[in-house]
């Protein structure tokens, strides 16, 4: 049976590439009405429509029209370091379809291969925005629509460089961790309102976001996974995917470990 055969809406940032298009795809094809949310608006609608043709089995045009909310996947253009953007995604969902049941906060940079004296005020400020006040904006604009209904799954995706530290990512390193702890912080918060929030801590996973980093950075991380192989998006949004759902019911607070074994405390 499919996680979500009420259809519930969860709305995923950064879901035009990578981690959040694998994770957008799998709710979908889960029962979920999906939001994808992305400053690549024209990527996003894409995505949105070619999950609308696996429906139909129709083939689409490039230039064809986003689809309906009665495909189940709508896309919305936002910068997630933007607050106001933010809010907007919210209330255009609820527009939309009149609840958000879940949240999944993939959007993210690697920033820079550098070490910390090389590291700029605005490579600094960048990752913070991006990787980390997005993950505060949109917690806090959805939490209070999951209070009055009594129910909600929030996922956030960290990083096993917020746990162990990677040399030459401390930026990257410092958000990743920062979203660690705010997930543990807001998990207990709302533990006893329905709400589940949880994150996931992917080690080097095959995405585009790895043209960002330099080879020998990307080699260091490889080196540090048992598997010997890098993840897939397939994979972490398959766990994604069952922490959005109501399978997962006793768990709330915790940081899931997707490593290959690089799994550090």
């Amino acid at each position: 049976m499919a996680y979500f055969p009420d259809g519930d809406v969860i709305v995923v940032t950064g879901a035009a590439r990578g981690i959040g298009e694998a994770t957008a795809r799998r709710l979908f094809e889960e029962g979920a009405r999906v939001v994808l949310v992305d400053i690549d608006f024209e990527r996003a609608q894409w995505v949105a429509q070619s999950l609308a043709e696996s429906l139909t089995g129709e083939t689409g045009r490039k230039d064809a029209p986003a689809p309906s909310a009665g495909a189940r996947a709508i896309a919305l253009k936002a910068d997630v370091s933007n607050r106001n953007d933010i809010e907007a995604v919210v209330r255009r969902t609820l527009d939309t379809w009149g609840s958000i049941q879940g949240l999944v906060n993939c959007a993210g940079i690697a920033g820079r291969s550098a070490p910390i004296w090389e590291q700029t005020d605005a490579d600094w400020e960048r990752m913070l925005q991006i990787n980390l006040d997005s993950v505060f904006y949109f917690c806090r604009a959805v939490i209070p629509y999951m209070r009055e209904r009594g129910y909600g799954r929030i996922v956030n995706v960290a990083s096993i460089a917020g746990k162990e530290g990677n040399p030459n990512a401390v930026p990257y390193s410092a958000a990743k961790a920062a979203v660690i702890g705010l997930t543990k912080a807001v998990a207990k918060e709302v533990a006893k309102d329905g709400i589940l929030v949880n994150s996931v801590a992917p080690a080097v996973i095959e995405t585009d976001i790895l043209g960002q980093l330099s080879r020998e950075h990307v080699d260091y991380m490889l080196q540090r996974i048992p598997m010997g192989r890098p993840g897939q998006p397939s994979e972490v949004a398959a766990l994604i995917a069952w922490l959005c759902s109501r399978e997962c019911s006793f768990s709330t607070g915790f940081c899931y470990d997707i490593s290959g074994g690089r799994a550090t405390y």
